[in-house]
């Protein structure tokens, strides 16, 4: 039987992807898979991590226009790179995979814990929350 898919570990090669490409664009893209592939990873996590790498970053004009929807003063491109990669990954997760919306937004919380400036999580949690109600059709409490 395979081993369960660590899925934070997906997520966290995802995101150093999506970081690359954000900054050398999409010329980048095999370069970024090689870094991938070159991962300690096992086969089934190094397989999701480009999955989700590609898609959230093919994606991402989509979640920007969610993004900039609902985080209040702040337009894309003047969040702190790592934040706006994260945001971009979750909001592809949130947008397309079934797992719950509180472990897509905690997980995102714990890879900015990692990653990110001190007052990023709290940011991101904030973000993702207007973002999963919405997409849940709920109106926005503010």
């Amino acid at each position: 039987m395979a081993p369960a898919v660590d899925y934070h570990r997906v997520r966290r090669l995802a995101l150093q992807g999506l970081c690359s490409l954000d900054v050398q664009g999409e010329k980048a893209v095999d370069l970024v898979l090689q870094f991938i592939d070159e991962s300690r990873e096992n086969e089934e996590i190094l397989a999701q991590a480009r999955h989700w790498l590609l898609c959230a970053y093919h994606e991402r004009d989509e979640a920007d226009a969610l993004l900039v929807s609902q985080a209040q003063h702040w337009n894309v491109a003047r969040m702190a790179l790592v934040d706006r990669n994260i945001l971009r990954l979750a909001v592809w997760e949130l947008r397309t995979q079934n797992t719950p919306k509180s472990v897509i937004i905690n997980e995102a919380i714990q890879i900015a814990k990692e990653f990110a400036s001190a007052e990023s999580p709290r940011f991101i949690n904030g973000v993702l929350d207007a973002v999963a109600r919405l997409l849940r059709g709920e109106a926005s409490t503010d």
